[in-house]
């Protein structure tokens, strides 16, 4: 398929996960519908793409489906996985079989992906110059690599997912969360405040209190929002770590 039927084939398949993909600036909207799309066009479990802050902290993840949702997030709960290496190294990560991995990678993560049934994940950074702004990851439920033709279609994806992150942040104020960020997990106000306390609670930063809810949700298969409420509620502490009656 040639580069320019490609991405015309990218962008109608967008368009059909739902009318006004364009919306200016509803950015997870926009993420939202690319990951179905990619998921449609490489036959896929589910797509995922996490977005990373300007100084390279994770900031969230939106994905095709909820059980995908998980997976993205979990990378970065565990610090371990393709989507965190693509990150750190600037370069895609294809696993073929996350059970003959042979380099030994990621022991808890591949566990966890394989619980799902997921067997190949394959993540593709989403470069803005020689950073990163996110990775888009690929997950299915078969063994196998892809193909040259597979691998083109998800750098097309990858390429769209970058734009709509950018031009997001092209256009939001200084200082403030682009529209439609603030409808994913890491930036809902519950979180945010949530995050606060447990700063507070543990002496820790931001970024530490915001693991330390994630690792909590995983730990007690509970969404990260559920925790987050708890949290406000004053119905879990992290100093003493135990719901309250």
């Amino acid at each position: 398929m040639a580069s320019i039927s490609r991405w015309a084939h990218a962008h109608e398949l967008i368009a059909r996960q739902g009318s006004q993909l364009d919306r200016p600036g509803n950015v997870a909207d926009a993420l939202r519908r690319i990951c179905g799309a990619t998921a449609t066009a490489l036959t896929a479990s589910g797509v995922g793409v996490s977005v990373v802050t300007s100084d390279g902290d994770w900031g969230f993840a939106i994905a095709s489906n909820p059980a995908c949702q998980v997976l993205e997030e979990l990378q970065f709960t565990l610090g371990e996985g393709p989507c965190v290496d693509a990150l750190a190294t600037g370069r895609p990560v294809l696993v073929a079989d996350v059970a003959d991995d042979v380099a030994g990678r990621w022991p808890i993560y591949r566990s966890a992906v394989r619980e799902k049934g997921v067997r190949s994940v394959f993540a593709f950074p989403l470069l803005a110059g020689s950073a990163s702004v996110g990775v888009l990851d690929v997950f299915r439920g078969r063994a196998g690599a892809m193909n040259e033709e597979e691998v083109a279609q998800s750098l097309t994806f990858a390429d769209i997912a970058r734009t709509a992150i950018l031009d997001g942040q092209h256009e939001a104020p200084v200082d403030e969360v682009p529209d439609g960020f603030d409808e994913s997990p890491g930036y809902r106000a519950e979180v945010f405040q949530a995050q606060g306390m447990v700063m507070v609670q543990l002496g820790v930063t931001l970024a530490e209190a915001l693991l330390r809810l994630r690792a909590h949700a995983y730990a007690n298969d509970r969404t990260l929002a559920d925790v987050a409420r708890d949290v406000v509620g004053r119905a879990l502490r992290f100093d003493r770590e135990r719901r309250l009656p």
